[in-house]
């Protein structure tokens, strides 16, 4: 379990997020253009660099809104019957909260099967990783929010910014990328990401 949640969401969202700025060159261009800005050519990534990423930020946040690493929150048991939207649920039945759809509900969320970061550049704070907006759960919320979500949100944001700042991607000659996933305790793509990578940076020092 520990390794589940420590490691297998993180790698599980970022091979989400390289393969939709892979589809996205527009996007993956708007973050590299940011590292030049923030970090330089000649700099490597460091942690003081993160807070100001702010396109970055926005991609992790859209990646994990259209493929929560974690599909359905933990389940929660009624203490007594009740009837929500129409449905009853009976007294101490498991309820699964099912986070891809409430995420990509289009009640709440503009053209929600589109890739669009900048939809958390203009109302970044309604959608913060807290749980506080039940439209946006990919932690969790209230009690059972995600215990490593600080450490997480750090992670991915270093690790993406890593692989972006270092190296130009693109795809093998010919292929295209299958976006399709596999349903369990992790959302996963069902067929490996295949990407290949060349050096961006100026200096041949900062590779090692």
């Amino acid at each position: 379990d520990v390794v589940i949640a420590g490691t297998d969401t993180t790698a599980t969202t970022i091979e989400w997020a390289m393969a939709e700025l892979l589809n996205n060159p527009k996007a993956m261009e708007n973050i590299q253009n940011e590292l030049s800005k923030v970090v330089g050519f000649k700099n490597e990534l460091e942690e003081f660099h993160i807070p100001k990423l702010k396109y970055l930020e926005a991609v992790i946040k859209e990646t994990m809104r259209l493929y929560p690493a974690i599909p359905l929150l933990i389940p929660r048991s009624p203490t007594q019957t009740s009837t929500i939207g129409g449905y009853t649920v009976p007294k101490k039945s498991m309820v699964f909260i099912n986070l891809p759809w409430i995420q990509r509900d289009p009640s709440s969320w503009d053209s929600p099967l589109e890739f669009k970061p900048e939809r958390f550049l203009h109302d970044n704070k309604k959608c913060q990783f807290s749980g506080n907006n039940f439209n946006y759960l990919p932690f969790g919320s209230g009690r059972r929010v995600c215990a490593g979500m600080p450490l997480a949100e750090k992670m991915l944001m270093y690790l993406l910014a890593s692989l972006l700042h270092s190296f130009e991607w693109k795809l093998p000659e010919g292929e295209t990328i299958d976006m399709s996933y596999t349903f369990g305790a992790v959302l996963r793509k069902r067929t490996p990401l295949h990407a290949i990578a060349t050096p961006r940076l100026s200096e041949p020092n900062l590779y090692g």
